[in-house]
């Protein structure tokens, strides 16, 4: 009998099993289910293995390829990936160097059943790409970031930072959870509290800046270009400095990181000069656009 899914058929073997032993000749049995007598043999000789039970259809699956990479050579590329941590592309060169014949793919291949192949992952959504405006006024391109701060080893907490390019006017505050939620409130904070109107966000591809976040923050957004780092530097470097100057000096707990931001935040934006705008305060380079 071929190969089959049928879900009966164990029980079908099992009754032909059970009639060989009571007495019938495996020809009998095959003429009354269809099938050639070695069949029957071959399912009475199973029988004596899983006993009165229903005989299991056994996978067709071959048990190895007949043109499979010998242990020697997986041995080799694997070895190669775990020396550099190389790519696939790389390691098959130098494995050719070595005189050792293999193809690109049967790497590949083999880098991929052995897990040393990063995958990219299947929450990760497309972007369309937005052109990255040019900042000439306040609120012309607004970055936002997170930072995070262990509080022991689970527990973390979350600094929300958020910088205007042009003027490099900065608001951050403290939070407990990290969520697109959290984020759309840190924006209308942000807002209700600056001078001028943020017209673009920018911001990473992390998950407090997902989807949900974008169709309902009721702004023009853009994410940073992966491979482009200099795309986020601005809020990059207002991080280091607000670590530096702030946070490192107060301790993990929110409501006192508040408290401290609001002291520092204010001296940031109406006291200390910026090099990136003439050695001005962000204060004073808004009440100039102002009255221009």
């Amino acid at each position: 009998m071929a190969y089959t899914q049928n879900p009966y058929i164990p029980k079908v073997r099992q009754d032909a099993a059970n009639m060989v032993r009571r007495g019938l000749t495996p020809a009998e049995v095959g003429r009354r289910f269809g099938v050639g007598d070695s069949t029957i043999a071959k399912w009475v000789k199973r029988a004596k293995v899983v006993g009165y039970h229903p005989i299991p259809t056994l996978s067709s699956r071959p048990k190895h390829h007949p043109k499979q990479l010998s242990d020697e050579v997986v041995g080799k590329i694997v070895a190669k990936r775990l020396e550099h941590g190389r790519c696939a592309e790389a390691v098959w060169k130098e494995l050719q160097n070595e005189n050792v014949v293999v193809s690109l793919s049967s790497v590949k291949r083999t880098l991929n059943r052995r897990y040393l192949v990063k995958k990219r992952s299947p929450y990760k959504r497309y972007h369309p790409h937005v052109d990255r405006p040019i900042p000439l006024k306040a609120g012309d391109l607004v970055q936002i970031d997170t930072i995070h701060r262990m509080v022991d080893k689970k527990k973390r907490l979350y600094v929300f930072a958020l910088l205007d390019v042009h003027s490099r006017m900065a608001y951050a505050k403290a939070y407990e959870r990290m969520s697109a939620r959290t984020s759309i409130r840190f924006v209308n904070e942000a807002q209700s509290v600056s001078s001028f109107h943020f017209e673009m966000l920018q911001s990473d591809h992390g998950p407090e800046f997902g989807k949900w976040f974008v169709e309902r923050i009721k702004k023009s957004h853009r994410y940073t270009r992966i491979g482009k780092p200099n795309d986020n530097a601005h809020i990059e470097r207002f991080n280091r400095t607000l670590q530096e100057e702030c946070l490192d000096h107060v301790p993990n707990d929110v409501r006192k990181i508040n408290l401290a931001l609001k002291e520092y935040l204010n001296y940031y934006n109406t006291k200390r000069v910026h090099l990136g705008i003439n050695l001005r305060s962000p204060i004073q380079l808004i009440s100039v656009q102002a009255i221009d």
